[in-house]
């Protein structure tokens, strides 16, 4: 594990935290904007935080004990570590807190999050150079989630403005990025040394077991798709409401 442990390897933690800490900062601030109690402020505000720290701890503890990184069975494991905060967000997203508290988070602040992807991007160009992944997982192969990243600017800059036609495009960038996060998804699970492998080259992709590299599935892509999902929601509402 100590040679694991790198600049590229602390990049990863240091990405990590900043978007788990930018989404507790949001989170706050939308609270403070509903007509909710304190404690009820304070007890969601607390939840949300203690969920996401003992995931993260979770998945890293797993990670750093090589639980993660067998391959000899499907699904893979960092496939399924991808995928078990999807039933958690959708149900926010739809539950009752989760459209009340919806209302109070301003339309942008979803989109530019998604800015984060532009150093995901650039951080798994890196991996490629130190000969990590497949060329494949990244934008010099089939890769193209970095447009998310970079679209995520403009389109919020346009809804933070209000422009008339800012929510259509926001639906469509959503939309883009799903398909976009989706077409990298597949890729990085049929790269996997696993009996369905499709991507033959070297190396295969292991190092999203590895610890800490586990936060990009465990942890990344679920607030990149959580982000989608939520912004989609709201939005949807919005128009109802049009």
């Amino acid at each position: 594990m100590k040679n694991n442990f790198s600049i590229s390897a602390f990049a990863w933690l240091l990405l990590s935290a900043i978007c788990v800490m930018l989404i507790l900062i949001g989170l706050n601030a939308a609270l403070k904007k509903t007509d909710w109690e304190k404690n009820r402020q304070r007890k969601i505000f607390f939840g949300a935080t203690l969920v996401i720290v003992l995931w993260t701890v979770l998945i890293l503890i797993l990670s750093y004990n090589g639980l993660l990184a067998n391959f000899s069975k499907m699904p893979p494991r960092p496939a399924f570590v991808m995928f078990v905060p999807l039933p958690v967000i959708i149900l926010i997203a739809f539950s009752k807190t989760g459209t009340q508290l919806l209302k109070s988070v301003p339309p942008h602040w979803l989109v530019l999050m998604q800015s984060f992807r532009i150093v995901v991007e650039l951080l798994l160009l890196f991996a490629l150079i130190s000969h990590k992944i497949p060329v494949q997982m990244t934008f010099e192969g089939k890769n193209f989630d970095v447009l998310t990243g970079v679209l995520a600017l403009p389109v919020g800059y346009l809804l933070a403005k209000k422009k008339s036609y800012s929510l259509k495009l926001a639906v469509v960038f959503n939309i883009m990025g799903m398909l976009l996060l989706l077409n990298i998804l597949v890729i990085a699970i049929l790269s996997m040394p696993t009996p369905i492998r499709y991507f033959m080259n070297e190396p295969s992709n292991t190092l999203v077991a590895q610890f800490p590299f586990i936060l990009l599935p465990g942890v990344l892509v679920p607030i990149a798709y959580a982000m989608h999902i939520f912004s989609l929601r709201q939005l949807g509402y919005q128009f109802k409401l049009g």
